[in-house]
């Protein structure tokens, strides 16, 4: 988990993803047409990518990609962020944490 708090510092909204994922790429478009710009890590990419996916794994994910992350607080996956933006919850989320103005 540690390695997951130090990537997650100071950002308002990071995804851990995979570069084939493609409900990863679903996720980032959603939360880039509100226009906030989101850190995105491929685990397939990065040297530590397989420790971090463990650590994602013991928070509970079956799968550990997409994950998400606003204002340092676990979203969850694909079907979270969905559901908050459905409830109408993703952009107060987003404000909140600093990664959109208006």
């Amino acid at each position: 988990m540690d390695a997951v708090n130090v990537l997650i510092q100071e950002k308002p909204v990071v995804i851990f993803s995979k570069s084939s994922c493609c409900m990863s790429h679903s996720v980032e478009t959603l939360i880039r047409g509100f226009g906030a710009n989101p850190t995105v890590y491929d685990l397939d990419r990065i040297p530590n990518g397989q420790q971090i996916e463990r650590a994602l794994m013991q928070l509970g994910f079956r799968q550990s990609v997409p994950a998400v992350f606003i204002g340092q607080q676990l979203v969850g996956n694909e079907r979270n962020v969905m559901s908050l933006h459905i409830q109408n919850q993703l952009v107060p989320l987003l404000i909140q944490a600093g990664a959109i103005w208006i």
